[in-house]
């Protein structure tokens, strides 16, 4: 599942969740057989402090607290029982985002108008292999700025933001089945030891630890 905003965008494998504070924009992408559950959270009866969407890792507790929370269709602060519940979804899910507090499963994206449409234009397909130099005169945009405005507002370069984005799309290609080597050859990789330790090295596990 990949979860965009205007200026970030998520990827959520399987047993991850995507935290969404109330008022942000976004929208969801289902790659493939999705089973998703989703909690709607009331911010009056919430202290949550995190102000952007944040990808968590889903627990065993606060898997099920989720499953028992849908399986009750929802919660009533008036029960005792169903105030219990939230308490503890709650810590959990601060917990969680606590933990993520870096998140290595998001890609931030431009601001720049020009830079930000090449961005999604490269999101919409990672495996294209158009060079930096065609992208620019695509988007009319010159090179050096488009360099600089990477740079800039995500914190990369364009050659390494792309590589990034190829990366996260390869959870994807792996989550619906694909091989090691398939993965790593759509994400422009003729070594499959190189892609690995890319993969490694940008989240921490390796391609069959994801």
């Amino acid at each position: 599942m990949t979860v965009s905003t205007n200026d970030t965008s998520w990827m959520a494998p399987t047993g991850r969740a995507v935290f969404i504070p109330a008022g942000c924009s976004h929208a969801i992408r289902m790659w493939g057989l999705v089973e998703m559950r989703t909690l709607y959270l009331s911010p009056s009866f919430t202290q949550f402090r995190e102000p952007a969407c944040t990808v968590v890792e889903v627990a065993p507790l606060l898997r099920e607290l989720v499953l028992r929370i849908i399986d009750r269709k929802g919660l009533d602060w008036r029960d005792e029982y169903d105030a219990l519940l939230m308490n503890l979804l709650e810590a959990e899910i601060e917990s969680a985002i606590e933990a993520a507090a870096k998140s290595r499963l998001s890609l931030p994206l431009p601001t720049d108008d020009r830079a930000a449409a090449l961005a999604r234009a490269v999101l919409e397909n990672p495996s294209a292999d158009a060079g930096v130099e065609t992208l620019s005169r695509q988007h009319g945009v010159a090179r050096r700025t488009l360099e600089r405005r990477f740079r800039d507002e995500t914190g990369m370069s364009f050659g390494m933001w792309r590589q990034k984005a190829r990366l996260l799309d390869s959870i994807r290609l792996l989550a619906q089945g694909s091989s090691v080597t398939d993965a790593a050859l759509d994400c422009g990789y003729s070594s499959v030891s190189a892609f690995i330790a890319a993969f490694k090295g940008t989240f921490g596990c390796t391609p069959g630890q994801m």
